[in-house]
This record gives C-alpha cells, sequence and structure tokens, in this order.
C-alpha cells in the first residue's frame, strides 16, 4: 500500500518554494556579515547554516500568525550564522587574557600613531608568540560582530550583566553614549545598528579604521564600568 500523500507532498512543496525565494536574502546577509570578519571565516559556512535555518523555518511558518514571512524569519536566520560564530569557540581562555593584552597595548600605541601595531610589532611590545597574537586578534575580530550583549558578557564569567537587567541595557548604553562626541556616537550607531563595516564607516566619516575599532572598544569598556560603578556605588 502506497504510502504516498499528494495533499502533503504539494505543502511541502510550497514550503520549500517560500525558502527558495528568500535564498538571495540569506546570502546578501551572510556576505554582509563575512564583510566584517576576518578571512579565516568562511562565506559558504555562513551562507549555508542560514539556509539549513530558513528551510527549517518555511517548514512550520504559519501565515495566520505572521503575516510576512522573512519578517518573522530574518532574525532567527541572523541568529543561526551568530551561533554558529559562537560554535567555533574562538576565544579560548588563554586567548580572551591575550586580547585583553593586545587591546592595552593598542590603545597605548595608537597614542603616538595613527594606526595599529602590526602583529610583529605586537610580539616585540608583548613577548608573546606571532601565531598566539594572530590567532587571538582573529578571534577579537569574530567577537566584535556579536551584539553587545554578548560583548559584555565576555571577560568577566557574565559579571557585569549580572547588575544590570537587558531590559535597562539599552538605557545604559545611551547614557554612555551620550558623554561621547557626536562622531563617536555616530561610529557605535552605524557599527551597530546600521551594521556598516569598518571600512564603510571610514569612508563616511573620513576616519581611520584603527581610530574607529579603538572607539568601539572605548565604549564597551565604559559601558561595563558604568554598569559595575553603579551598583557598587
Amino acid at each position: 500500500m502506497s504510502n504516498n500523500n499528494p495533499y502533503g507532498e504539494q505543502i511541502k512543496h510550497q514550503e520549500d518554494q517560500l525558502a527558495i525565494q528568500y535564498l538571495p536574502a540569506v546570502k546578501a546577509m551572510a556576505f554582509r556579515l563575512k564583510e566584517r570578519l576576518p578571512s579565516s571565516v568562511d562565506f559558504l559556512d555562513l551562507s549555508a547554516i542560514g539556509t539549513e535555518e530558513l528551510v527549517k523555518l518555511a517548514r512550520r511558518y504559519d501565515e495566520a500568525q505572521n503575516d510576512s514571512f522573512w519578517g518573522y524569519a530574518k532574525t532567527r536566520v541572523y541568529g543561526s550564522m551568530l551561533d554558529y560564530l559562537r560554535s567555533l569557540d574562538v576565544l579560548s581562555r588563554a586567548n580572551r587574557k591575550l586580547v585583553k593584552m593586545i587591546n592595552h597595548a593598542t590603545e597605548e600605541f595608537l597614542v603616538t600613531h595613527d594606526f595599529e601595531p602590526t602583529d610583529e610589532e605586537l610580539v616585540e611590545i608583548l613577548g608573546e608568540d606571532i601565531d598566539k597574537i594572530h590567532d587571538a586578534r582573529i578571534a577579537a575580530d569574530i567577537y566584535t560582530v556579536m551584539p553587545l550583549h554578548d560583548q559584555l558578557n565576555e571577560g568577566d564569567g557574565g559579571a557585569t550583566l549580572e547588575r544590570v537587567e537587558r531590559e535597562e541595557l539599552v538605557d545604559v548604553i545611551k547614557k554612555v553614549l551620550s558623554k561621547f562626541k557626536e562622531r563617536e556616537q555616530m561610529i557605535i550607531q552605524l557599527y551597530y545598528f546600521e551594521e556598516l563595516t569598518l571600512k564603510e564607516i571610514s569612508e563616511v566619516l573620513s576616519i581611520t579604521e584603527s581610530r574607529i575599532s579603538q572607539i568601539h572598544k572605548s565604549v564597551l569598556s565604559k559601558v561595563k564600568n558604568h554598569i559595575l560603578g553603579e551598583n557598587n556605588g
């Protein structure tokens, strides 16, 4: 006896057609994310992860509850790509410590230079192995595309975010940003909310990519200090 169900096959075909319709959007999303990542992360991997999630979402999409499929799927597809990046576990404990050292050395270097130090210059400054420095910088570059909530949770075992509700975080960030110059506020807006690359922001605002990176790290540090300071006060 045949188990074929023509109606079921038709529904499955419609669901797959729905996914196919939005494949270009997924590929565009993967491409934009890849532009903000180091070369070690493969565009095809990001695209495949996003496509797999898109197909799953299409097969359980209920038009009665969500009138826009892409509106329903977009955040979840992007989230699947971020989950993939998290799964790479690029920030080992050793890397976390080295990233902090690199960030500190880079800030000091930028005081007298208009560009970030090379891996070779960091070897001289920190006395670390060049391969370790290279890997730590890749790890840090991958982590900068994560949502602010993730980044603030990094490096202190979640101590910062234990002190502030997720809903309050946006208000804290706004309060901290209000103390920055307008141009620096614009950098954070363009990077996190408009999702421009450092190169694109550099072209828009005529600021070096190194300076943009420095401001980004400074904002994160000040948000953490603000949260910890308020709760210790």
